[in-house]
């Protein structure tokens, strides 16, 4: 039996009708461009083959009744009143998507729904922007209500935002939305254009799971993103013209870089030379240069560990074993960081050695077996059943 099916089959024994839909809408994990993202900066994500999918038939009330398979628990609440539910944080992504799309208008009815995804919760792969997206479409599916992917996609992020209180910026929820098959996606995150860059043949996305996790709205994200701004409230005395680090140069930290409090200084530095590796990173695929894009991910990481401080040990062993290991261009550590994941770029001849040389090696060092998934470029969110 298919996830479907198995969904489908649930939802029936729960609430004993039929499912009207079922839409999945899948995890990411972001090639290049970390921590740009709340910076108006440049990001280039892909969607991977992982998901979060949703069962669900409208009802004739006004309330919504959820069960998730992944955690064995019901959650209830009515779309009066929207209130957060310690005891089942999961659903708390729901209702703040609930609220945020009647906010912006959107009528809404009841509906009856059974949740389950395939990816791992707190690894860096954006398992909650999956379900805030999957939500979004099963609640404007249930009231019938005309609405574009770019809209879906920052609905959800102000769900995330105001709701369940991680300030994370627009990339997650928008290549959820949005990604495109055989494609990463490159997104201006301060207007919102995107285009489609195509993956180059001979390659694969690995990913490896370190099997640490990280609570984002308890960890130091939002001190992150408070001492970017900082820097750009310093940096306004001398570049006014400046609305963001996306506006900042090299040159510019350079000249006045010794105005900023040394930690606040690497912050900046970080996002400013993210951004020009995401451009360097387009030109190099598009030119069909994938051992430019791995050297690119190898900066990254040095700056995300050195820079941003948001890496862990276990994050750069896992980059250090994978840099060891056959057919592998580059490697970096992905998502908010403190632990989770990192992406690698692998030539595809030899992604089954690589993955046996990554798990040998990283367990043989921490005595954790990693999770690792080889993943094409996905579809974004949409109906499957």
């Amino acid at each position: 039996m298919d996830r479907v099916d198995a969904l489908q089959r649930a939802f029936s024994e729960r609430f004993w009708r039929p499912v009207e839909h079922v839409v999945r809408a899948p995890g990411r994990v972001n090639l290049i461009g970390e921590h740009t993202d709340y910076n108006d900066g440049f990001v280039l994500p892909v969607a991977i083959e992982r998901d979060m999918m949703v069962a669900l038939a409208p009802r004739a009330d006004r309330e919504v009744n959820l069960y998730s398979l992944d955690f064995g628990e019901a959650a209830t609440f009515s779309l009066d009143e929207m209130r957060k539910d310690e005891e089942h944080a999961w659903s708390n992504y729901a209702r703040g998507v609930a609220q945020e799309l009647q906010q912006a208008g959107v009528s809404l009815v009841g509906l009856d729904a059974v949740t389950q995804g395939n990816v791992p919760i707190g690894a860096g792969l954006s398992s909650s922007a999956a379900f805030e997206v999957a939500m979004a479409l099963a609640f404007i599916l249930a009231a019938g209500a005309p609405l574009d992917r770019v809209q879906v996609a920052l609905i959800a992020q102000r769900a995330e935002n105001r709701f369940v209180g991680m300030q994370c910026g627009i990339m997650d929820q928008f290549v959820s939305a949005l990604g495109q098959e055989g494609h990463a996606l490159f997104i201006d995150t301060r207007d919102l254009s995107h285009r489609a860059v195509p993956l180059p043949e001979g390659v694969r996305v690995v990913i490896c799971d370190t099997m640490t996790r990280r609570g984002l709205v308890g960890s130091a994200y939002n001190e992150r993103r408070r001492q970017c701004e900082e820097a750009v409230r310093i940096l306004q005395g001398v570049l006014p013209g400046i609305r963001a680090l996306r506006d900042v140069t090299a040159g510019d930290l350079a000249r006045y870089g010794h105005l900023l409090p040394p930690v606040v200084l690497k912050r900046a530095r970080h996002v400013v030379t993210e951004n020009a590796r995401v451009l360097d990173a387009i030109r190099a695929l598009e030119a069909g240069r994938p051992e430019e894009f791995g050297r690119l991910m190898d900066a990254s990481h040095a700056s995300l560990r050195d820079d941003f401080e948001v890496s862990s040990p276990e994050l750069n062993l896992m980059v250090e074993v994978a840099r060891g290991a056959p057919g592998c261009l580059g490697a970096r550590m992905t998502g908010a960081g403190f632990g989770g994941a990192t992406v690698n770029l692998v030539r595809e001849g030899q992604v089954q050695a690589f993955v046996e040389a990554v798990g040998a090696g990283y367990q043989a060092r921490t005595g954790l077996k990693p999770e690792i998934t080889v993943t094409r470029a996905a579809a974004g969110a949409g109906l499957v059943g």
